[in-house]
């Protein structure tokens, strides 16, 4: 685009700068606007300017504005805006201040255009990009006078477009000190650029090889050789009837278009994923087989793993879960299981007491107690209403529901009730029908995904990266593609993980998905598996339809509902069965899969009777930090305090 003595490199709507650090911030204070790099001469300019969101783009000015709303530290910014992807929503004890605010007057809006910008590349220092998570992409830059201007949220995606056509002008080197902070550097790199260029080693974009030479020149140098270890790799391998291409063949594809080294280099050979066929249910006359005389599972192991390959029957499920989720011991005769019944039905209604005995007045001096009632009430209206079990205002499923998770705040205080536990209950409570049975139920499922529901979400991000690695390694195509779309943080899979699939699938089916992951067989983290089955059963809707970021996510959505258990728990496990006859399989993998001779991930074995609380051993053991690359795609997250506008559309398909 030209305009007058100037062209516009690179453009990029859909920019919104954030004028108000609140969380939840009104209308007025979330600015759309276009950012641009522009060539003006011999300099280089980056430029921000707002727009009103039904007009069109707004004129370019090429004047320096007051930098309105800069700050002098970086470190102290708040994104202060709720993610798409924050399904999960806390309570918390803060005050509400918005009706007093509200209450003391409007304020004088400062006038949108006092918020653009317009900075020369030369003056720029560094570039700070928003944390690894499941949020809107956020970019905040910093002049060399130590000014960093408003962050700007890229409600559409185009960090890694912008910051790519940034290498064109400069070098931006990720501190040592801090991943998430690019340095900038101004370069003349033609010759170094050119002779790359000539070589034909390295990836297009030349100014980004200057940036990762600069930071480690063996990994850039060595990384780029490796591609010509591979080509003549791919050329001796050729018995397996692969055709072998031309390096300039544009049928190769996306060969060629890596960006790291460790994956060219460290690429495992898969061998051909094998068939699988799921068994018939376990019935009550087989259950009945696998018990002695006084009541005890003479072959747990056994059982578990006839349970994984075909399910339970209907009528079994009551009894069954009570073993998978650790309620029954799997060694514990009929009379034990049954003084388990009297010592847990006594410890359940004392804490059901707890919260019961408290009266209105003490309620409204406790803001944690009173905030969980309500959005425990809330959510139970909402959960499963289409089950008959559950439909009708009066239903006394509902109000099951209800104490049972009022009852578990009571059981773990620390955690307490988290949006998205009232799915994970209501499956349970379904099947046994019984408030003291599905309690105890639950907390044994519970111990399992707990961290998912932690205010860190620290458990979230680490299984969306793991789920990353394992996509990366099964199909790289599929995960350049969605690295192209903006869409590589797999943040379209939170809701999978979150809730173990429960709003994927039909009612009936979830109980059998979910009754094959607590077998905790054939691995660990096969839950991670699944959501894998899921992808590559869309793989070919997803590449071959140019879909963008949107489309991605409106297609994935949309298959709620309408995906098949049987087939992607048999997907899921073709996936297990091919990586684990892989002899290559790299480190991290092995150990994510408890492929390994090493420490494994899970806390259970196949002696473990239940699921037990993880040990602070065993957590570090499951951080896997070596198991990821640390750096992933540009997005952050926030765990928000409970309000109806935020939470009444979060866990919606």
């Amino acid at each position: 685009m030209e305009l007058g003595a100037c062209r516009v490199a690179f453009e990029k709507d859909g920019v919104y700068l954030h004028t108000s650090a609140k969380r939840h911030p009104d209308q007025d204070s979330i600015i759309p606007g276009v950012i641009r790099i522009i060539e003006k001469g011999s300099d280089t300019l980056l430029q921000w300017t707002p727009v009103e969101e039904t007009s069109d783009a707004a004129q370019i000015t090429f004047t320096k504005k007051d930098m309105v709303g800069c700050q002098a530290d970086e470190e102290i910014f708040d994104p202060g805006y709720e993610p798409d992807w924050a399904v999960i929503s806390t309570v918390g004890t803060h005050s509400r201040v918005q009706e007093e605010t509200n209450a003391s007057g409007p304020k004088s809006p400062v006038p949108r255009g006092q918020w653009a910008f317009t900075l020369h590349l030369s003056e720029l220092k560094s570039i700070r990009k928003s944390k690894p998570g499941l949020g809107w992409s956020y970019l905040i830059f910093i002049t060399k006078d130590g000014v960093s201007i408003q962050a700007l949220h890229f409600h559409r995606g185009g960090t890694k477009a912008l910051l790519k056509a940034l290498c064109k002008y400069v070098i931006l080197a990720t501190s040592p000190k801090d991943s998430r902070l690019y340095l900038v550097y101004t370069h003349d790199s033609y010759a170094l650029s050119h002779s790359f260029d000539e070589l034909q080693l390295f990836d297009d974009s030349s100014s980004n090889l200057v940036s990762r030479f600069l930071q480690d020149p063996y990994a850039a140098t060595f990384g780029g050789f490796s591609k010509v270890t591979n080509f003549f790799r791919g050329a001796l391998h050729h018995e397996d009837g692969t055709p072998q291409f031309a390096p300039g063949d544009p049928s190769t594809g996306n060969v060629e278009d890596e960006t790291g080294f460790e994956m060219i280099t460290c690429q495992a050979r898969l061998g051909e994923r094998p068939s699988v066929q799921r068994e018939t249910a376990v019935t009550e006359q087989e259950w009945e087989q696998h018990l002695d005389p006084d009541g005890r599972v003479r072959d747990p192991t056994g059982l578990r793993r006839r349970i994984f390959a075909g399910g339970l029957s209907m009528p079994l499920r009551k009894e069954a879960w009570k073993y998978l989720l650790g309620y029954y011991a799997w060694d514990n005769s009929s009379e034990e299981n049954k003084a388990q019944v009297r010592r847990k039905t006594d410890e359940y209604f004392r804490m059901k007491l707890q919260w019961k005995s408290v009266s209105e007045e003490q309620e409204r001096r406790n803001s944690l107690l009173r905030g969980y009632r309500s959005l425990i009430e809330r959510d139970v209206s909402r959960t499963d209403r289409n089950n008959k079990f559950y439909e009708g205002s009066e239903n006394p499923g509902l109000v099951l529901l209800n104490d049972v998770l009022m009852t578990y705040c009571m059981y773990n205080f620390d955690l307490g009730y988290v949006q998205g536990m009232s799915d994970l209950l209501s499956p349970i409570l379904y099947i046994t029908q019984n408030e003291v049975d599905a309690f105890w139920c639950f907390c044994g499922f519970m111990e399992l995904v707990h961290r998912n529901f932690e205010e860190s979400q620290e458990s979230m991000k680490r299984q969306l990266a793991q789920l990353t690695l394992l996509l990366r390694v099964l199909d790289p195509p599929l995960c350049d593609f969605l690295d192209s779309k903006e869409s590589g943080s797999l943040c379209f899979c939170f809701r999978w993980i979150l809730i173990w699939f429960k709003r994927e699938f039909a009612f009936s089916e979830i109980l059998q998905l979910w009754e094959a992951l607590w077998t905790g067989l054939p691995c660990p983290n096969f839950h991670l598996l699944v959501a894998c089955g899921i992808l590559d059963a869309e793989r070919q809707a997803l590449m071959n339809s140019g879909f963008g970021f949107n489309e991605i996510l409106k297609h994935i959505n949309e298959l709620t509902m309408k995906m098949s258990v049987e087939d992607i728990l048999c997907r899921a496990e073709a996936i297990y069965r091919q990586l684990a006859a892989t002899p290559d399989l790299p480190r991290n993998v092995q150990e994510l899969l408890g492929l390994s001779e090493g420490k494994s991930p899970s806390p259970s074995t196949d002696t473990a009777s239940s699921p037990q609380p993880l040990s602070p051993s065993q957590a570090q053991e499951m951080e896997l930090t070596d198991s990821v690359s640390p750096s992933q795609p540009d997005s952050s997250i926030e765990i928000l305090p409970t309000e109806e506008a935020s939470t009444s559309q979060s866990l919606s398909p």
